[in-house]
């Protein structure tokens, strides 16, 4: 009967699905926001201290009345150069006590208005190009040399050469927050900027292994494309090294973490050469379907096996130190791949086959076994002795 108990009964369960769904929705969101702000932290801290020290050095020990421009410049510098290098972060200081001088210089011999404005900007931008070429550097003169047009353009008593120092008191401030006082740790973001590059090196490859276990083309080739949208993240992981290298160089809080960064230095390499080689697989994979060559259980299981070893390399580095089970994977995805060689494959299978030993030695690598060691361990494990 409509409307009746079986009726609400079903409301009620529907209601409590949605809630369910909501509350797992705000959980989520919550965490990641929770995630956000303490990944900030430092940043936060390290910009409190530079605008209130700025303000300290220009306003009591200089004696400039109303510094507004040297904590603009410290939250602009810090904020603009955070994971960027140290010499960018000069740059960018330089970039806006200029625009403010440029400003100052202009505005009070050709007074304000729009056209005042427009030669301001343009002259700001072209001298800054021509001593830097950075495009954030331009930008921040540029706007700059707005503020000191607009906002609170020198009177008829002159150039107000303190603002220009003020600005410059900011950036320095900045910079002996971010290097000395305050460094951020450059290790954390190198292993934040690793996680998702291993995560989807190992998520396509573990895509590929289910499209061979359904014999789906278009899974297949979907795991191609995670695959090859995977770079940005590779790239985005090699960027952070030299950052965080640099910091740890010129940081002696950090010192300490510089055996480590070398260490991500040395995976860069390996992990891209494996992001190259998982694209050939997924696209053999895609023609090995298509063609309907034979595909043995063991070959999707090595491909799952292997997605597991770059799980274990991700957690090697995340947590350095910890077991692991990089070889023992690595080498049974190896084991795997040649028992389907042996059992019968055609040409994109045994080019399959060569993708996934070549991928496991440089997983063996980047887990820093020797390079001879570790191609010596995949012969050994595929059934081709390598030499004593």
């Amino acid at each position: 009967m409509a409307g009746g108990p079986d009726a609400t009964s079903g409301y009620r369960r529907a209601l409590y699905r949605v809630g369910a769904r909501l509350r797992e929705q705000w959980r989520v969101k919550l965490s990641q926001s929770w995630r956000r702000t303490r990944a900030s932290g430092t940043i936060s801290i390290q910009a409190a201290v530079s605008a209130g020290g700025a303000w300290f050095v220009a306003h009591h020990l200089l004696h400039h009345p109303k510094p507004f421009f040297a904590p603009i410049s410290a939250v602009i510098v810090l904020d603009i150069a955070v994971g960027q290098r140290l010499r960018r972060a000069a740059e960018l200081m330089l970039g806006v006590a200029l625009g403010i001088a440029i400003g100052d210089a202009l505005i009070y011999e050709i007074g304000t208005g729009a056209l005042q404005v427009g030669l301001v900007v343009f002259l700001a931008t072209v001298v800054t190009v021509f001593l830097t070429g950075n495009p954030v550097v331009v930008a921040q003169a540029s706007a700059s040399a707005v503020l000191i047009a607009t906002l609170n353009p020198p009177r008829g008593t002159g150039i107000y050469y303190s603002r220009f120092v003020d600005a410059l008191i900011g950036g320095v401030i900045a910079l002996i927050v971010l290097i000395l006082l305050i460094p951020a740790d450059p290790l954390a973001r190198v292993a934040r900027k690793a996680g998702p590059a291993y995560e989807v090196l190992a998520d396509g490859l573990a895509q590929a292994a289910y499209a061979l276990t359904a014999r789906d083309a278009r899974e297949a080739d979907t795991a191609l494309s995670r695959l090859e949208s995977g770079g940005s993240a590779v790239a985005a992981f090699r960027e952070t090294v030299p950052e965080g290298t640099e910091t740890a160089r010129v940081s002696p809080l950090r010192w300490r973490s510089r055996g480590a960064l070398q260490r991500y230095g040395d995976v860069v390499q390996y992990l891209e050469r494996s992001l190259g080689n998982a694209q050939v697989l997924a696209r053999r994979c895609v023609t090995l379907i298509r063609d309907e060559e034979p595909v043995p259980e063991a070959l999707s299981r090595s491909i799952s096996t292997l997605a597991d070893a770059t799980r274990e390399v991700r957690r090697a580095l995340m947590e350095p130190g910890t077991e692991h089970r990089v070889a023992e994977l690595s080498l049974q995805a190896v084991g795997e791949a040649s028992d389907a060689y042996r059992s019968g494959l055609s040409f994109s299978g045994s080019t399959v086959v060569a993708q996934i030993r070549a991928i496991a030695t440089d997983l063996l690598t980047a887990a820093k076994w020797p390079y001879a060691q570790a191609n010596d361990l995949v012969r050994r494990a595929g059934g081709t002795p390598g030499r004593p």
